[in-house]
């Protein structure tokens, strides 16, 4: 019981990672078998999900806040992308409620960006 239970958390944890990843603007539409990996990993190191979820929004933040005049930055390929800015709040936890915000700024710069592909 104890065992299923286990996998059972690892399955939601993985499926609540990748959504997060496939969710943001710039990703991949799927995820493959390096990005299961990654999240596998993240579960066995006790990573939380606010934390996965806090890194992934505030690296799709630094991408989607540069300026226009910017080179261009190549596509997010995988999970891997993110890591150095998970270890970074892992070693630099983020104040309560900046998860909010990074979720408002990520949508809203997110939805500008679409609209100025469209226009």
């Amino acid at each position: 019981m104890i065992e299923e239970n286990s996998q059972k958390d690892r399955d939601e944890y993985l499926a609540a990672v990748l959504g997060l990843y496939l969710e943001l603007p710039e990703t991949p539409s799927r995820a493959g078998p390096y990005d299961r990996k990654r999240a596998i990993e993240w579960h066995q190191r006790g990573i939380t999900l606010s934390t996965i979820e806090s890194a992934l929004l505030l690296a799709s933040l630094r991408r989607l806040g540069r300026p226009p005049d910017y080179p261009p930055l190549s596509p997010i390929r995988s999970l891997a992308y993110f890591l150095p800015v998970i270890e970074e709040l892992l070693d630099n936890a983020i104040p309560e409620g900046y998860l909010d915000y990074l979720r408002r700024k990520v949508r809203l710069l997110g939805r500008q960006k679409q609209i100025k592909q469209c226009g």
